[in-house]
């Protein structure tokens, strides 16, 4: 969804041309009504739409919407960019951007987001105190078997950090596993995704005794974990 109609059109033209159905919407109602009345896997979101803000949007569709968003946009801030994370993006792209970047980072979406469960009859997945992380579904519940919902950055957040238990990890190598640097060297979009994260599984988020900052070295999860 653009506020530009030919960066719009190339966008249907260029991914077309490998297999994708787009659709496009103008402003804010018009995407409402395509999200709800149509199978979308992701957002292309333009902050800068007429009549609502962007940020107001991508605040609703992380409340009632499980697809991924990324933020195609002309406001490159760091603020920005802060704020969009902290909302629920998966991703922020600006402008100009290459098409064949922005196909990339789709397609990086799409494969964490869309993955076809492993044919078995018992879930993979780690335990830690309190949840269960369940690969295959892509779901995290806690105790009393009530999903957390975790965005798809989050989860793929998380799975690293569970992976690694006890281990110092750097933002670089968070990134690293997570994207593989696709999503560029924006380092201050792990602390926001770890605040996040933090909100939705610590007891005390401003306390955290699972997700633990090392001044000047990264995080560590600090919880014994096993494999479920």
């Amino acid at each position: 969804m653009d506020d530009e109609g030919e960066i719009a059109d190339s966008i249907v033209r260029y991914f077309g041309r490998y297999g994708f159905r787009v659709s496009t919407a103008g402003d804010g109602a018009a995407m409402r009504e395509v999200v709800q009345s149509d199978t979308v896997d992701v957002i292309l979101l333009d902050l800068g739409l007429p009549r609502e803000d962007g940020f107001a949007l991508t605040r609703w569709l992380r409340e009632r919407w499980r697809g991924a968003i990324i933020i195609v946009t002309g406001r490159g801030e760091s603020v920005d960019r802060v704020v969009g994370l902290e909302l629920g993006a998966d991703d922020y792209v600006t402008k100009p951007f290459d098409l064949r970047e922005l196909l990339a980072r789709v397609r990086s979406v799409l494969r964490r987001t869309t993955a076809a469960p492993a044919p078995s009859t018992m879930s993979s997945g780690y335990a830690f105190p309190g949840f269960r992380l369940d690969l295959d579904r892509r779901r995290l519940t806690g105790a009393n078997g009530t999903e957390v919902p975790l965005t798809s950055g989050e989860f793929d957040l998380l799975c690293v950090l569970v992976r690694h238990p006890n281990r110092v990890l750097s933002r670089d190598a968070i990134m690293d596993e997570m994207h593989g640097r696709t999503s560029g060297p924006f380092d201050r979009a792990i602390d926001v995704q770890i605040g996040r994260l933090r909100r939705k599984i610590e007891a005390d988020s401003s306390n955290p005794q699972l997700i633990k900052s090392v001044r000047n070295a990264g995080y560590l999860f600090a919880a014994r974990v096993d494999r479920a």
